[in-house]
């Protein structure tokens, strides 16, 4: 497989349709190497156009959602970021390109592990892994400029939308199987939001979010 061709067929025919068109967004795809943070046993499949599975149960989500998500967060160079489900670590990878530090929390240790590992290969030295449920954010250390939950949740908790600086936005996937959508929202006062919906999409579960009570009749 000619890797370089695939980055590019990946850049132009998925991510680039998909109204992704920020050139800083589309530099980074060509410069931070997605096969690198793809397990072995998929690499050939790298770029190709779907989630791909990760140890765990867990799974990578498709380039063009990583990307679209990325252009919408519109991340500053001075800006701190968030991040609740690591995964492989790719998506912390492109935030910390554009962030000045970025803290990405995983609940499942191996993951962690490889995602750091993944990270120090890349020589990507401001973003740092924690292993720990990222439900409830970091408190303590924010607010932040940025909170980037990398898959879906039934519905974002409020506790960390007030996480948030004024003027920071968070991304997230949100709704239920079949009917999910990516939604950004931005904090435009102290206690306000400001919350647009961007594509429909289906994502696989963060965990230790809570889920809505089921009623049967």
């Amino acid at each position: 497989m000619n890797i370089e061709q695939a980055r590019f067929n990946m850049i132009e025919q998925q991510i680039r349709p998909w109204d992704v068109l920020d050139s800083s967004v589309l530099s980074l795809l060509a410069i931070v190497r997605r096969e690198e943070f793809v397990p072995p046993a998929y690499r050939a499949m790298a770029f190709t156009d779907m989630d791909l599975p990760l140890p765990e149960g867990q799974c990578m989500l498709s380039p063009k959602v990583e990307a679209r998500l990325l252009q919408e967060l519109a991340v500053h160079k001075h800006e701190r970021v968030l991040e609740v489900g690591t995964g492989s670590g790719f998506m912390a990878a492109l935030l910390a390109h554009k962030a000045r530090e970025v803290i990405s929390l995983e609940i499942r240790p191996a993951l962690a592990l490889q995602a750091k590992i993944n990270l120090q290969r890349a020589a990507i030295v401001n973003a740092e892994v924690r292993q720990a449920d990222g439900s409830r954010g970091l408190a303590d250390e924010g607010p932040f400029d940025v909170i980037a939950l990398s898959g879906s949740v039934a519905e974002i908790p409020q506790g960390l939308l007030d996480q948030l600086k004024v003027g920071g936005r968070l991304a997230a996937i949100v709704g239920e199987e079949p009917v999910m959508r990516a939604v950004l929202v931005t904090r435009s006062a102290t206690g306000a939001f400001h919350r647009v919906e961007l594509f429909d999409t289906v994502a696989p579960r963060l965990e230790g979010f809570g889920e809505p009570s089921k009623f049967s009749f």
